[in-house]
């Protein structure tokens, strides 16, 4: 479909290496350490795990068009039947 796939986390590269060799990821993650890009796009605030508040990332795929605008936000995303969700989105645009 021509689509460019990136992940990003405040892990370091490191971790993002064996996270992707792991689970044999086909695209790329990026180190957000400082989190600027995280909090740009609001995916990095309070969560509630269990009633334990605490900050972290916001589990978010943003589908960005190729002239740079959000055509789509999926927020509290869970990896189960997301990336066939985000591909029929796709496929109808």
């Amino acid at each position: 479909m021509g689509i460019v796939i990136l992940g990003v986390s405040p892990d370091t590269v490191k971790s993002h290496r064996s996270f992707k060799s792991k689970h044999s990821l086909p695209f790329t993650l990026l180190s957000d350490k400082e989190k600027h890009v995280l909090k740009l796009y609001g995916a990095w605030g309070e969560k509630n795990n269990f009633g334990k508040i605490s900050m972290g990332v916001l589990r978010t795929t943003y589908v960005i068009g190729p002239d740079g605008h959000i055509l789509q936000v999926y927020e509290k995303v869970r990896a189960d039947g997301h990336s066939r969700e985000v591909l029929n989105f796709l496929a109808v645009r």
